[in-house]
């Protein structure tokens, strides 16, 4: 078993602590594989409907991206909503479009109800790196606000984000009132806590070697065995060959953050005010915030290899000093990666591959709210409420060209193209 990775967030982090490994044979109603977002929020809300809930977590609880994370939860998918009306219809775009809201909603909900504390802080900006970008956001906020009827988003131009932000390097935002930004380990290990407390058996050290399906699915670890009625995989970019079917319809990547000592609090009152979440509009988003205790996290870079950069710290620093020059006098105390998935159409990966078997991966940088939200979405499908799960199906979701062995080449070359066009003015 991996103990978490050093970093920011494993040093504030609070309930965490060790569970079980999972030794001999077991029966639950469900079954779920991965102790992120998605594994504890379906946990939770089956466990709460009065179901038995098992959770199998090779490493430890929020180990893997959730535990890692920007912490960012805001409305909206990857794929614009005019774009979703042109491949599955307004219905199912307009139900698309709303689990986001709904998402936002529930991360919130979920914190005061039981309690999370998790530094739930407003807002979020999603600013332009280019003067075209800003044309793009402005004419998407007006889209929003017009066609959707969402009154939630507003277009900030070049001088409002610089207020904001005491920088001049945008040209403009999109300016999400609802959205907010967490502690997402805490709010991790919260879900878990909540989940417990509702008769759930949550166990650490428990990675899943192989699975047989059927009308009674049966998952095996190294010393222990769980047979269920249904079976959920949420394991994100750490799935592996588990499941190949699911394994061929995501793109596991890596990206970095830091955080800077706590910085001065007139520094942080002049480049962050309002304390908000902010991501730019560059293809290899850079996303930043200002933590409870004043550190900066910058989340910036990604690689496409199975190793991290020897030297995160400077691997990411390049593209926080890029925009706040200042911030390169001050220490860099953590600095750490992890592994996220993405699919072909950047859209979650969530489906029912059988009858009694689930998949919800491949949040491809919506993670927080949208895994949080998927989680409840399985709760709701072996209820017998299929609506939503439905829509995500509808969505053509492709297998990466070459399946799992030779997705990798065309990634990477794909991802230098489109980063160097991030270099461009």
């Amino acid at each position: 078993m991996n103990k978490h990775e050093p970093s920011y967030y494993e040093a504030t982090a609070k309930n965490l602590r060790s569970r079980p490994q999972l030794v001999g044979d077991h029966s639950a109603d469900i079954c779920i594989i991965g102790g992120g977002f998605t594994g504890a929020s379906a946990a939770l809300h089956l466990a709460e409907a009065g179901y038995q809930v098992i959770l199998l977590e090779a490493n430890e609880i929020g180990w893997g991206a959730s535990g890692r994370n920007g912490g960012q939860i805001c409305q909206g998918h990857n794929m614009g909503h005019a774009d979703m009306v042109s491949k599955v219809g307004k219905e199912t775009a307009d139900l698309l479009w709303q689990t986001s809201i709904d998402s936002v909603t529930m991360v919130k909900d979920l914190i005061t109800k039981y309690q999370i504390d998790c530094d739930l802080t407003a807002g979020v900006l999603h600013v332009a790196s280019k003067s075209r970008h800003a044309d793009e956001i402005k004419e998407e906020v007006h889209y929003k606000r017009s066609i959707l009827q969402y009154e939630g988003v507003d277009f900030l131009d070049a001088k409002a984000v610089s207020d904001k932000l005491g920088t001049d390097r945008y040209y403009g935002g999109e300016w999400y009132k609802e959205g907010a930004h967490i502690h997402p380990l805490n709010f991790a290990l919260g879900l878990a806590k909540a989940a417990e407390a509702h008769g759930a058996k949550l166990y650490d050290n428990s990675a899943v070697l192989e699975y047989v399906d059927g009308k009674n699915p049966e998952v095996m670890t190294a010393k222990g065995r769980v047979k269920c009625r249904y079976l959920l995989f949420a394991c994100n970019g750490y799935l592996g060959h588990l499941n190949g079917p699911a394994a061929r319809k995501i793109m596991p990547i890596n990206n970095f953050i830091i955080a800077t000592e706590p910085l001065p609090e007139a520094v942080a009152d002049r480049i962050n005010p309002d304390r908000i979440a902010v991501a730019d509009s560059k293809f290899v988003v850079n996303y930043y915030r200002l933590s409870r205790d004043r550190r900066m996290l910058w989340g910036g870079g990604e690689n496409y290899s199975q190793r991290f950069p020897k030297d995160i710290a400077g691997f990411v620093k390049k593209h926080m000093v890029a925009t706040y020059p200042e911030l390169g006098d001050y220490h860099i105390d953590y600095a750490w990666g992890g592994t996220l998935a993405i699919t072909l159409n950047r859209m979650p990966h969530i489906a029912r591959q059988q009858e009694n078997i689930f998949v919800a991966h491949g949040y491809s940088g919506h993670g927080v709210a949208m895994a949080t939200y998927a989680g409840a979405i399985f709760a709701k499908a072996v209820q017998g409420s299929l609506e939503e799960i439905d829509a995500f199906e509808k969505l053509p979701t492709h297998d990466f060209p070459g399946g799992t062995l030779l997705r990798w080449p065309g990634l990477v070359a794909g991802m230098l193209y489109y980063s160097m066009l991030d270099r461009l003015p």
